[in-house]
C-alpha cells in the first residue's frame, strides 16, 4: 500500500514521461492530491509549454542554431526536473520554474 508521500512521488516521476505521464499524473493527482505531485505536474506543463512556443518560432525564424539551443536547453531543465522529481524534493527548474508554479496554481 502507498502512502500519500509515496504516491506523490510517483506522481511527480510520471509528469515528466512525455505528454502522455503527464495526464496520467494529472488524473492520479486528482483522485489524491499532493503538494509533491501537483508541483512537479505544473513544472512538467511548463517545460512542456514553453518548448512548444520555442519550437514554433525557431521553426518560423528557421535558424538551425536556435533550434539546437532551444532543444538542449528543455532536455537540461526536463533532466533537472526529473531528477528532483525522483529525489522528492520540490526545486524549481532554472530561470521559469517559479513562474510555472504561479501560472499554472489551479492545478
Amino acid at each position: 500500500m502507498e502512502t500519500t508521500t509515496d504516491n506523490g512521488k510517483t506522481v511527480a516521476i510520471i509528469a515528466y514521461i512525455f505528454l502522455i505521464g503527464w495526464i496520467i499524473a494529472l488524473i492520479m493527482n486528482n483522485g489524491n492530491k499532493t503538494a509533491l505531485g501537483s508541483y512537479h505536474i505544473r513544472q512538467s506543463l511548463g517545460i512542456m509549454c514553453v518548448g512548444a512556443i520555442l519550437s514554433i518560432i525557431a521553426g518560423v525564424v528557421s535558424i538551425w542554431i536556435l533550434s539546437v539551443i532551444i532543444n538542449l536547453a528543455l532536455i537540461t531543465f526536463w533532466l533537472l526536473g526529473f531528477i528532483t522529481a525522483l529525489q522528492g524534493e520540490m526545486k524549481p527548474v532554472p530561470v521559469l520554474g517559479e513562474q510555472f508554479q504561479e501560472w499554472f496554481k489551479g492545478i
